[in-house]
């Protein structure tokens, strides 16, 4: 069964064809919409014709919630105010970014269409930005859009609203994408080529692909680690399950792309990045060779922009925070390891960037 959706949202009338969506309107089970609790929401009405842009809500750090079926799902947002300047940011699901700071002049609208991909049966907008608006949703079913399927770790995971700025780079790369496509971001925190296999996490990815979709893969940093769940050697076990990956995306007639890992942040006295996968990242290389699969080289794009900034500069990619700089993290942090949400712009970059710089079609078209 597939659902289609069209919400008003203000004090006014509701325009013909569209759901009322007040302030007031909070999210129900059994209703199947409107904003989660803990959400600070107002409306406005500046008396003018045009039904969906004379009235509004103003979300001010709160998220909207529509129940539907699990697939893809076209959202055609309208944002704006006939009297004032706006600027929108919208995430979808658990962080995943669309846009940031959406601007609109005074008197202008701006009409913002993407795709999302709903795993949990419900589809999350959170909205936030220095003068947020939301005049109209449309949510339509996209079967035709294909899907940009992420396995791997921390790295890539879109990581917890209650982490923030903690982010994986898989769930910046919606930023990066036209409506064409939806990304589907099954990467998890502490997993690697091996225990993701084994505890069922590649089943139901699989079964959801089909000959449009691709499947990126990026394991490494964890099957370094010496315990028998998720340890895995360079050039036998470590190879042996990325081919799994490859092997079940290419029956289902989508397309594997391997990803290197990603660099830590580790500079020698001289300021040269020290590398810290070793045989992974040989190993992969040689399987892209080997199965004749595409490879983004990201621990070398990684490692060259590193280098560029520098052992200072790039704390500001890295989850390296003052205390009270964050309220989820009060004493701050130093991490070398994971993003905060520009580090995970600038790696979602780095991938998109080597998608354009191989001209991979259709993938390519899918880029912003």
């Amino acid at each position: 069964m597939t659902m289609a959706f069209r919400f008003d949202f203000g004090p006014g009338d509701a325009e013909e064809g569209y759901t009322k969506v007040r302030a007031s309107t909070v999210y129900q089970e059994e209703l199947g919409y409107g904003f989660l609790e803990g959400s600070s929401v107002y409306e406005r009405d500046r008396g003018q014709p045009d039904g969906l842009r004379r009235d509004f809500c103003i979300p001010v750090g709160a998220s909207f919630a529509v129940n539907v079926p699990n697939g893809n799902y076209t959202v055609k947002a309208v944002m704006g105010d006939l009297i004032t300047a706006t600027f929108t940011g919208i995430k979808a699901g658990q962080g995943r970014l669309i846009v940031s700071d959406l601007h609109a002049a005074a008197g202008e609208f701006a009409t913002y269409t993407f795709t999302v991909h709903v795993q949990e049966g419900k589809l999350k907008l959170t909205f936030s930005g220095l003068a947020p608006r939301i005049n109209a949703l449309e949510i339509l079913p996209a079967p035709q859009a294909a899907t940009l399927f992420l396995a791997g770790d921390s790295t890539v995971t879109d990581q917890p609203e209650d982490g923030y700025p903690y982010t994986g780079w898989g769930q910046m790369l919606p930023k990066f994408i036209k409506a064409d496509a939806a990304v589907a971001n099954h990467a998890v925190s502490g997993r690697s080529s091996k225990s993701f296999i084994n505890e069922g996490r590649l089943e139901p990815m699989i079964r959801q692909m089909g000959p449009n979709d691709y499947l990126f893969i990026q394991f490494g940093h964890n099957d370094q680690k010496l315990d028998e769940e998720r340890f895995t050697s360079p050039f036998t076990t470590y190879k042996q399950h990325l081919k799994v990956y490859i092997d079940e995306a290419r029956q289902r007639g989508a397309t594997p792309i391997l990803v290197t890992s990603v660099q830590r942040r580790f500079f020698g006295q001289d300021g040269v990045l020290m590398d810290t996968h070793g045989e992974y990242v040989t190993a992969m290389k040689q399987l892209a060779e080997e199965e004749d699969v595409i490879l983004i080289d990201l621990a070398e794009k990684s490692k060259q922009l590193f280098e560029k900034l520098g052992p200072e500069e790039t704390k500001s990619l890295f989850m390296w925070t003052l205390p009270g700089e964050f309220p989820n993290f009060p004493k701050g942090v130093e991490d070398n390891t994971h993003f905060q949400e520009r580090g995970g712009i600038a790696i979602a970059k780095l991938v998109v960037d080597s998608i354009k710089e191989q001209n991979l079609f259709p993938l390519s078209l899918y880029l912003r």
